[in-house]
């Protein structure tokens, strides 16, 4: 079996393999580039430690509602450790044996890891988002003011990072009022001083409320589709410094597209992507994820390029 076909549950209850098998889980997952991306770093590492040489990287395409029997399986059948994306990392969270600290205050995981008492979760979007925002456009969260789009688990990690990495102010935007509110109490304990504001777009007072110098980042599913609506008007924002939308395919979205017709600095989620993965395969194999980024980054490009 190879790591290129979209697998399913039925896949999965049938699972056996004798090498060390990792996966990727989402709804959907078919446009996901991670097992290009981590296939290829655990060759590169391979070609110097004969102990990955059976590692491999599989992705199932799993419904919400199928999750609890997907990690059930998972487990049974021996997979070392992985990766969640939309819808399922907050999902997860209540599902794990043991969390990491530094995952907790996100209340979401994307990375998990295979113990005899079931799955410890982590969460390393947090530190893809900072190394990718450094690399892509020279800007660290420390000292900023951020504009978060978005309350899911994407944007869970990445308001805590924010937070964590004592941002100047945080400013929260979603559509849908609960989510929002859920998420302003989660972070409400970690805020220590820094400003932390809910808005909805829809709100009459909306504008006046958003900082200027900003850097924007998109959180949501918004700009997968060429038929998404902008997940946020830019001509509501008093000159942002940058816009980085995690979405990295494809390459350019909307939102993108119209901060570049402003001649505001943009980026997509591509860095990101590789960064997190390899803070994954790090904590699942223990080689650093300075080791295994750049191979990431080239068969992400690769892939995407396909």
């Amino acid at each position: 079996m190879t790591a290129d076909p979209v697998l399913t549950l039925d896949d999965l209850a049938k699972w056996s393999r004798a090498g060390v098998s990792l996966a990727v889980l989402g709804h959907p997952i078919r446009h996901s580039v991670s097992p290009a991306m981590h296939n290829a770093a655990l060759a590169d590492v391979a070609r110097d430690d004969v102990r990955f040489a059976d590692w491999r990287y599989f992705r199932f395409e799993v419904p919400p509602e199928d999750l609890p029997r997907a990690l059930e399986l998972l487990h049974r059948g021996g997979f070392h450790g992985v990766n969640l994306t939309v819808p399922h990392k907050v999902l997860a969270f209540g599902r794990m044996a043991a969390v990491d600290p530094a995952a907790r205050p996100a209340g979401a995981v994307n990375t998990l890891l295979r113990r005899a008492d079931g799955w410890h979760g982590f969460n390393t979007d947090g530190y893809g988002l900072a190394a990718a925002l450094r690399e892509n456009l020279g800007r660290d969260l420390a000292g900023a003011h951020v504009v978060l789009l978005g309350a899911g688990g994407a944007a869970r990690g990445a308001a805590v990072e924010c937070l964590q990495r004592r941002c100047a102010s945080l400013t929260l935007i979603n559509r849908t009022r609960t989510n929002l509110d859920s998420l302003l109490e989660l972070l409400a304990p970690l805020a220590g001083g820094i400003p932390v504001t809910g808005l909805e777009p829809t709100s009459g007072d909306f504008a006046r409320h958003l900082p200027a110098g900003a850097l924007v980042i998109n959180a949501t599913s918004a700009g997968l589709k060429a038929t998404d609506p902008l997940p946020l008007d830019l001509n509501v924002l008093p000159a942002p410094a940058a816009v980085f939308d995690m979405i990295y395919n494809p390459p350019e979205t909307a939102l993108l597209r119209a901060a570049a017709s402003r001649g505001i600095p943009t980026a997509n989620g591509l860095a990101m992507l590789v960064h997190q993965g390899a803070k994954a395969l790090e904590i699942w194999s223990g080689v650093s994820a300075s080791r295994t980024a750049p191979a990431m980054a080239t068969a992400a490009r690769a892939a995407l390029a396909r």
